[in-house]
């Protein structure tokens, strides 16, 4: 396995400016036969060191299926800079280097910006690229989850801009919906919903 990491951030994919919106830095690694308790371990103290960044928005593990070895963990930050803070500190290289003998190979790490990280890619069998759920099936399951939204939210709301008459403004009331529908899906849905669709997600049909 190779021993070298890479202290430069990877540019984030094409479709947005990374230094202007949330960016998730999106690392892959293949866990060694009988290592997953030890890099379990390995992952709750990362988690805990990366909360602790400037920037820091949250963490969305998926874990591998039954008899699986392959770990995505995908780490939020408010910007660019915030992401490559992490990614080039002292304490994520003291992490990598305990947690090298339970990798099979080398670390994968991807930068995304905006929702790339609510569908992360996976690792293939050996030799093959990572795979990336069929475009129909992130737009299937993005609608899913807002279309409901759409109607519940505005109807929980009501009685808050009867309350509140200036947030019920024409244009304002549309912000505040905009917001809430917007936070639930990132941060309460998407990394549970995707997380529980996860087979189907990758299968191959």
């Amino acid at each position: 396995m190779s021993s070298a990491v890479s202290n430069e951030l990877p540019a984030a994919s094409a479709g947005g400016d990374a230094s202007a919106e949330s960016v998730s830095l999106v690392v892959r690694h293949r866990v060694r036969a009988g290592a997953q308790p030890a890099y379990e371990r390995w992952l709750a103290e990362t988690m805990r060191v990366a909360a602790g960044f400037p920037g820091h928005q949250g963490v969305h593990v998926v874990r591998p299926a039954a008899g699986g070895a392959d770990y995505t963990i995908v780490v939020r930050f408010a910007s660019c800079e915030e992401a490559t803070r992490w990614h080039q500190s002292a304490e994520r290289a003291h992490l990598i280097e305990a947690v090298r003998p339970q990798l099979e190979v080398a670390e994968q790490v991807s930068v995304g910006a905006g929702i790339d990280y609510w569908f992360p890619s996976e690792h293939g069998a050996a030799g093959e690229p990572p795979m990336k759920p069929p475009a129909w099936k992130q737009w299937l399951i993005t609608t899913s989850v807002i279309w409901p939204l759409t109607m519940v939210v505005p109807w929980a709301f009501g009685p808050v801009f009867k309350a509140l008459p200036v947030l019920g403004v024409y244009g304002v009331e549309h912000g505040v919906l905009a917001a809430v529908i917007v936070a639930l899906v990132v941060w309460v849905i998407m990394p549970r919903y995707t997380q529980l669709v996860h087979g189907w997600l990758f299968r191959k049909e």
